[in-house]
C-alpha cells in the first residue's frame, strides 16, 4: 500500500529563474498589461495607481527585490531538501496547463496523464524571436529544448479508473506525439528542473484548467477531487508518495489578504475556507491557487508544518506576485 510521505507547494513564476535586473525589467510589463483584482475587476496600471496610490515604492527598490529573490531561492532549496530526504517512489504534480499540452480545441477541466514519458514543449526551438527573458525562463522550466521525464503509467491508470469509480469525470492523456507543437509546460518542468536535482523520480501529472473559461473548476470542486485522490494514492503499490502543488499565488496584483488566507487555511485544515474562495478571486495567474487547493484536499491527513510567503510588489502601485512555499508532513 502507498503512503503519502510528503507534500510540497511552490510558486513557479518566471521570476524564480531570473536575476534581480530582470525582475526590474519585467515590472515595466505590468504598466502595459490589464491587471486582475481579487474582486473580479480588471484595471489598467494607471487605474490601479489612481485607486491605490504608490504605497509600495520602498518594496520595489532594487535592494528590496534582491533580498526577496534570494529568500525565494532559499525556500526552493528547502523544498528540494525535503524532497531529497523523503526519497519518494512517485511524485504527483498538480499543475495547470496554459496552452502547452492542451488547447482551446480540447481543454479538459481536469486531466491525468498516464504516459510512460512526460515530454516538454520546447519554447526555445519553436520561437526564434523569443525575448531574452523568456529564453531564461525556458531553461528553468525545462522548455528550452525537449526534456523527457519518467512517467508513471500504471499508477496513473489506477488513479484515473479510481476517480471515475468515485464519480469524478476525469480527462486522460497518454502521449506527447509532437512536442514542438504541444507538450508539457512550465508547471511540470519547473518542478523537475528545480526540485528533483537530477533524480529520476516517476512523475504523475494532474492537469487543471485554471485559466480558460468556461470550464474552470470551482475551489470546492478542486478540494473535493483532491480528497477523492488521496485514498487512490494510498492504494498504489508505490510505498512512498509525494504530492506537489505547482503555481500561484496571487498575480498580477499581489493580494496579501487572499494569499495569507489560503496559506493559513491550509495550515489550520480549514476546508470550509478553501472550498469557498469565489471564482472571481481566481482569475488569470491567481487561478493557480486552485492547484494548491486540490493538493490540500489530497494532503488533508498531513500537517502543513512549514510555509513561507513572499509578497513581491514590483511596482509602486502593487503589481507583482505572491510567492508561496509550503511543506506538509505526516502528523
Amino acid at each position: 500500500m502507498g503512503r503519502i510521505v510528503l507534500g510540497l507547494g511552490t510558486s513557479h513564476s518566471p521570476l524564480l529563474t531570473f536575476n534581480v535586473d530582470t525582475w526590474i525589467e519585467k515590472a515595466v510589463d505590468d504598466t502595459r498589461r490589464k491587471l486582475n483584482l481579487s474582486d473580479g475587476r480588471v484595471l489598467t496600471y494607471e487605474a490601479l495607481r489612481a485607486e491605490f496610490g504608490e504605497r509600495h515604492g520602498d518594496a520595489c527598490r532594487r535592494d528590496a527585490l534582491e533580498e526577496q529573490r534570494l529568500r525565494c531561492q532559499r525556500e526552493l532549496d528547502t523544498l528540494a531538501d525535503a524532497l531529497e530526504a523523503a526519497q519518494p517512489d512517485l511524485v504527483v504534480v498538480v499543475g495547470d496547463d496554459q496552452g502547452e499540452l492542451f488547447s482551446l480545441t480540447n481543454m479538459p477541466a481536469v486531466a491525468v496523464f498516464y504516459g510512460d514519458e512526460v515530454i516538454t514543449h520546447p519554447w526555445g526551438e519553436v520561437d526564434e524571436a523569443m525575448p531574452d527573458w523568456k529564453r531564461t525562463a525556458a531553461v528553468g522550466y525545462g522548455m528550452d529544448r525537449v526534456h523527457t521525464y519518467r512517467g508513471a503509467r500504471e499508477a496513473a491508470m489506477q488513479v484515473i479508473e479510481g476517480l471515475i469509480e468515485a464519480g469524478v469525470d476525469i480527462g486522460a492523456s497518454s502521449e506527447v506525439t509532437e512536442p514542438r507543437r504541444a507538450g508539457f509546460g512550465h508547471a511540470y518542468g519547473f518542478i523537475a528542473e528545480r526540485l528533483f536535482r537530477g533524480r529520476d523520480y516517476p512523475m504523475l501529472p494532474v492537469l487543471l484548467n485554471t485559466y480558460f473559461r468556461p470550464n474552470v473548476p470551482t475551489s470546492a470542486r478542486c478540494y473535493d477531487i483532491g480528497a477523492c485522490l488521496r485514498p487512490l494514492l494510498e492504494a498504489l503499490p508505490q510505498a512512498r508518495i509525494a504530492v506537489v502543488a505547482s503555481g500561484g499565488l496571487s498575480h498580477f496584483v499581489t493580494d496579501e489578504t487572499l494569499d495569507r488566507g489560503v496559506l493559513e487555511a491550509i495550515r489550520a485544515g480549514n476546508r470550509a475556507h478553501l472550498r469557498s474562495i469565489p471564482s472571481c478571486a481566481l482569475r488569470s495567474g491567481s487561478s493557480e491557487i486552485l492547484n494548491w487547493i486540490l493538493a490540500a484536499g489530497a494532503l488533508e491527513k498531513l500537517a502543513a508544518d512549514w510555509f513561507d510567503y513572499v509578497p513581491v510588489h514590483r511596482t509602486p502601485a502593487g503589481s507583482g506576485i505572491g510567492m508561496g512555499f509550503m511543506i506538509w508532513r505526516p502528523q
